[in-house]
């Protein structure tokens, strides 16, 4: 039995795009193609996406995926790993199920009439399990390290001299930025107005620290932001859409001001 991309796109969740893309560069080439020019694939290739998405879940990068798909590992082993840190991931997101049930708690006790944010006062604990931190951070560092090569060999010297300290400031300032991103598209602020433009500003200097992208890069990394599942879900754990809104505010930053 063979299903057709857009049914594979369907299936997994995976854009008709992403699976060209994996198709161009020889990560998952379809079974084969028919005589309209679509793509279909049969069981092995719906298992080998498995994996490549169960990999991409753990931020390996796409070069890393294919390295450890042509090295025919025992797929049990494989599949065993994978597990493993899935658990892993598991107890990550009970972590956060507790942050915000907590904030639930705190917010239900308090005065329905005062601002939500303010009752909240943003305590460390508000962030506590989420995975936009290391975990994102990681699978960024992938991303631009295939992307960007040039930009990848241009952050090494900022990357290599964070303290472990650097790493938790900086992580808890992504986290706030996020937050306050959702704060203006909760109150309908456009995406060229000049508070969201001072914030992606901020966002672009922040990133500029580690490599300067170009406005061709910088939409690119904020694409990602949408199409990659991993810093969508992250987005979205804060405010669903919130990864369309920082893109579009992105997008008109650098058609603005870097192009």
């Amino acid at each position: 039995m063979a299903w057709s991309i857009a049914e594979v796109a369907r299936m997994s969740g995976v854009t008709s795009r992403t699976l060209r893309h994996y198709d161009e560069i020889g990560l998952l080439p379809p079974a084969w193609i028919g005589s309209n020019g679509h793509r279909y694939y049969e069981e092995a290739d719906l298992l080998r996406l498995q994996q490549i998405l169960l990999m991409r879940e753990l931020d390996l990068g796409l070069r890393e995926v294919r390295a450890v798909l042509d090295s025919r590992a025992d797929r049990v082993t494989v599949l065993r790993e994978h597990h493993e840190r899935l658990l892993s991931e598991r107890n990550r997101l009970d972590t956060l199920v507790r942050t915000v049930g907590r904030t639930i708690a705190a917010l239900e006790d308090g005065n329905e009439d005062e601002d939500t944010m303010t009752k909240i006062n943003r305590p460390e604990n508000l962030f506590e399990g989420f995975a936009h931190s290391a975990e994102v951070g990681a699978a960024l560092d992938a991303e631009v390290r295939e992307r960007w090569p040039d930009a990848w060999e241009e952050a090494r010297p900022a990357r290599e001299s964070m303290t472990a300290e650097d790493q938790e400031r900086w992580q808890r300032e992504v986290t706030a930025q996020m937050v306050r991103f959702a704060e203006l598209m909760a109150a309908g602020t456009p995406v060229t107005d000049a508070v969201v433009q001072s914030e992606v500003d901020a966002h672009y200097q922040a990133v500029s620290r580690f490599w300067t992208p170009t406005a061709e890069a910088y939409k690119g990394l904020a694409r990602t932001y949408v199409d990659d599942a991993r810093f969508r879900a992250n987005f979205d754990r804060i405010a669903e859409g919130l990864a369309e809104y920082q893109c579009d505010a992105m997008t008109a930053y650098a058609d603005e001001r870097l192009s």
